[in-house]
């Protein structure tokens, strides 16, 4: 960790284990509602990564991923600047996640509501076991989204189904919601975390520079213009085949020491 970085607060740990970060948000007495002292430490957290870590895990302590923002950060006499200047933090601190040095696997079970839903969604690769619960409550709180989720969640799901969500109440259970494409895995109850770190050793061995393109390239050239986003890619696949891992790893493959890609079992 940068020495010049403020410690990370007692909400949030972070763990090193091997090329794989595991980043634990800590306060199950309330469910792991996010206040912004633990929003702030994520992205920092991310951002001061020693430099051997290729991958991380973002889960929950106790029985919940989070159930979304700690209702007393908002609930005192804030004015709409306050308002608008607490959502801006939110993105820049869940914009630190998605498009931060490297990819996070998310362990999600019970509650993956509100804020933590809008916190999953700026994660790459969700894994809830069936235990977890997807929910949008703030229609009935007479709130809005304001951590990015009203632009990820509808690009995972829908409109329409956030919609359905936020109007009604209406709570995906996890093999709900990785149909709708809230996440990409449903596992037994207690094997998000395994499932979660085996998917982030397997990342974490990638080409550096093709788990940035992964990362960094695609998602804006799956929303950009045709003609910029081809021009993109071929930039991007240029310059991931001629670093020197790249170059070995191809002729590990032509020299058949490299496995093939198989049918699954």
């Amino acid at each position: 960790m940068d020495p010049r970085s403020p410690p990370t607060p007692s909400t949030l740990s972070v763990a090193i284990d091997g090329d794989v970060a595991v980043l634990t948000i800590r306060r199950p007495e309330k469910r792991n509602a996010l206040d912004d002292t633990t929003v702030k430490g994520l992205a920092r957290a991310l951002e001061d990564l020693p430099d051997g870590v290729r991958a991380a895990v973002l889960h929950g302590e106790g029985e919940h991923f989070s159930a979304g923002l700690d209702l007393s950060e908002v609930g005192g006499d804030s004015d709409v600047a306050d308002g608008i200047a607490h959502s801006r933090m939110w993105h820049r601190a869940f914009e630190a996640i998605q498009f931060g040095r490297v990819p996070v696997f998310a362990a999600l079970t019970g509650a993956v509501v509100g804020g933590g839903f809008e916190l999953a969604a700026a994660t790459h690769v969700r894994v809830a076991d069936r235990t977890a619960f997807f929910a949008l409550p703030e229609g009935q709180r007479g709130i809005f989204l304001g951590g990015g989720g009203s632009v990820r969640i509808p690009r995972l799901v829908g409109v329409a189904l956030v919609q359905d969500m936020m109007l009604t109440g209406r709570v995906l259970a996890a093999e709900e919601a990785r149909a709708a494409g809230a996440c990409q895995y449903v596992v037994e109850p207690g094997a998000a975390f395994d499932t979660a770190l085996a998917l982030a050793r397997k990342a974490a061995k990638n080409a550096p520079m093709t788990n940035f393109a992964i990362l960094h390239v695609l998602p804006r050239t799956a929303e950009a213009d045709p003609g910029i986003a081809y021009l993109t890619e071929a930039l991007a696949a240029a310059i991931a085949q001629g670093t020197p891992e790249a170059k070995a790893r191809v002729q590990d493959f032509l020299a058949k020491r490299a496995a093939k890609v198989a049918r699954p079992q």
